[in-house]
């Protein structure tokens, strides 16, 4: 016996359906909130349907991470899946009905289909997420540094025109620059 749960992880609140093979619903989808304590009651609930369970949600920003980390934590099969796999999934149908019972059925409905191939999530993809988003504040970062630069550097030619070829000498070992210190010092043309 195969249970397929399905969830549909939105800010604060997730939608889960549980379904069995040929449609059979075990349960009809029910709101769980992002509380320790409903998650675990959501874990300890998933744990105890007979037969094998996996548990597939999308990988929604952020939303997802306490759902994943306590259901994994609980010993659960979790995987979290792109949403454009979702999306693209079972797209049969005339009518597109967008609820958030309908979404977690159609992601248990996925978990049935994709049986074999799902892939359980591990701490690994908690690490490559952090490394992600430490690699994203990075660029952020380096970006407005040099947009800050090219700012400084326009202003002081626009204050002192020419000034800026006085300071072609390489960055110093502490890494300053002359031109910077320059601008701290005469920060004003007179």
């Amino acid at each position: 016996m195969y249970n397929a749960v399905g969830i549909d992880v939105s800010k604060g609140k997730s939608t889960v359906a549980v379904l069995q093979p040929a449609g059979v619903i075990i349960r009809k989808p029910f709101n769980v909130n992002h509380t320790s304590s409903e998650l675990d009651e959501l874990a300890k609930y998933i744990g105890s349907l007979e037969g094998e369970t996996r548990v597939v949600l999308e990988c929604t920003g952020r939303y997802h991470e306490p759902v994943v980390k306590t259901l994994s934590e609980a010993g659960l099969f979790v995987s979290a899946v792109n949403p454009h796999l979702i999306k693209n999934f079972g797209n049969n149908s005339i009518r597109k009905v967008k609820s958030d019972p309908a979404d977690a059925k159609k992601i248990a409905r996925y978990t049935l289909d994709n049986w074999i191939e799902l892939r359980q999530y591990s701490s690994m993809d908690n690490t490559r997420t952090q490394l992600k988003t430490l690699n994203s504040q990075f660029s952020f970062f380096m970006k407005q540094k040099v947009a800050a630069k090219a700012n400084l550097i326009a202003l002081l030619d626009n204050t002192y025109p020419g000034v800026n070829k006085l300071f072609n000498s390489p960055v110093r070992d502490d890494g300053s620059e002359k031109w910077v210190d320059y601008a701290y010092s005469f920060w004003h043309v007179d």
